[in-house]
């Protein structure tokens, strides 16, 4: 597992219990560190080789699992006061690195397709999606990140 660069980023491993008639692939428990309450659960798709630009969430806590495909995902921390301030913390997700990212908020996300074929996200958020809670980056270089 790569060094946790950012404060309140969470790595957690997870279980694939491989059956020969379909797996089962964990994702999280009430009990898991990074659990912080169950608001809306959604699952993301994004192309090989696309990127989708930076989202800060002010108040929900990501709970990202890739269960298909393999997904980059960069977070970057500008938080006043924070000992991780403009640190970066990078990591691929997906089958072969079968883990959950936990992310605070008000740090940013991206995130790049790497499969070549399909990629699923499963968000578990704590808190249902308002859109008043979340700042956008549409221009990617808006924070630079060597991609």
């Amino acid at each position: 597992m790569d060094k946790i660069t950012v404060e309140g980023v969470i790595v957690t491993s997870l279980k694939q219990i491989h059956h020969p008639k379909g797996n089962v692939f964990h994702a999280m428990k009430k009990s898991d560190e990074g659990y912080s309450g169950f608001g809306e659960a959604y699952f993301s798709t994004i192309h090989f080789n696309d990127t989708k630009p930076w989202k800060k969430h002010l108040e929900m806590t990501l709970n990202f699992v890739v269960p298909v495909g393999e997904i980059r995902f960069v977070i970057f921390d500008d938080r006043e006061g924070s000992p991780t301030r403009n640190s970066f913390f990078d990591i691929t997700l997906g089958q072969n690195n079968y883990q959950r990212i936990t992310i605070p908020p008000g740090v940013w996300v991206a995130f790049h397709g790497v499969g070549s074929e399909y990629n699923l996200l499963l968000n578990l958020a704590n808190l249902e999606h308002d859109p008043n809670e979340i700042e956008r980056k549409e221009d990617l270089s808006d924070i630079v990140y060597q991609w």
